[in-house]
C-alpha cells in the first residue's frame, strides 16, 4: 500500500496507525501546491480532491480522508485494538471523537492558515480554544481520549494538536492536552513517522 502525504498535513495520522499496526506502507511525498507527486505524477489522478491523505491499495483503488483511512488500516489489524470492534459502543466512541477532531478542531484551522481578515482570524481562534476546551476536559480525567488505550483518534488528535504552534495557541495553558501531547509525541509509532517523513 502507498500513502500519499505532505509534511506538516493530516496525512502524519495515517503514517502513525500504520506503524502502529505494523503494516507496510510505502510513502509518496505530495507537492500539495503544484498537486505533483515525488514520482513526477499527477496528484490529481490519484484523487481529484487534490489534497492528503489518500491511501492507494495493492490493486489500485484508493481511500481518502483521514478517519476513514484509519479505520480501514485499523480493521486490517483487529488484533492491535486500534479502532475497537465495529458494531460496539467502544467504536462508536472513536467514530464520535474521530468526527468531533474532524468538523471542530481539523475544519477550525482553516481560517488561520488561510488568508483572512484579522477579525475573522480571532473570532476563529476563539472557537477553536473553545472546542480544545473540550479535549482538555476529557483528558483531565483519562489518559486517551476515547477509551482506556491509544486508538486512531489519539492519532489523530496528536496529529492536529501539533498546528497549534503554528497559529498562535499555547497548550501550556492545558496542562491536559500539553501532558498529553508530550505522552503521544514519546512513542516509537510517532517519532518514527517524523523521521520518514523527513527522510522522503
Amino acid at each position: 500500500m502507498k500513502l500519499y502525504f505532505a509534511p506538516g498535513a493530516c496525512s502524519l495520522s495515517p503514517h502513525i496507525v500504520a506503524l502502529e499496526a505494523g503494516i507496510p506502507i510505502t510513502l509518496e511525498k505530495v507537492d500539495l501546491a503544484k498537486k505533483v507527486t515525488s514520482s513526477g505524477k499527477d496528484y490529481l489522478t490519484v484523487t481529484q480532491k487534490g489534497y492528503v491523505p489518500a491511501l492507494e491499495l495493492d490493486d489500485g483503488r484508493v481511500i481518502t480522508e483521514g478517519p476513514a483511512i484509519v479505520q480501514y488500516l485499523a480493521d486490517l489489524k483487529p488484533e492491535k485494538n486500534l479502532a475497537e470492534k465495529p458494531g460496539t459502543f467502544e467504536r462508536a466512541k472513536v467514530q464520535e471523537w474521530l468526527n468531533y477532531i474532524a468538523t471542530e478542531l481539523h475544519k477550525g484551522f482553516g481560517p488561520l492558515f488561510h488568508p483572512t481578515s484579522e477579525e475573522e482570524k480571532k473570532a476563529a481562534k476563539t472557537k477553536l480554544i473553545q472546542r480544545l476546551v473540550y479535549a482538555e476536559k476529557k483528558l483531565e480525567n483519562s489518559e486517551f481520549v476515547a477509551g482506556d488505550h491509544f486508538t486512531v483518534a489519539d492519532a489523530y488528535l496528536f496529529t492536529i494538536l501539533t498546528w497549534c504552534k503554528f497559529v498562535g495557541i499555547d497548550l501550556l495553558d492545558m496542562p491536559a492536552l500539553s501532558s498529553y501531547m508530550e505522552k503521544i509525541n514519546g512513542r516509537d509509532s510517532v517519532k518514527k513517522a517524523f523521521a520518514d517523513e523527513k527522510a522522503a
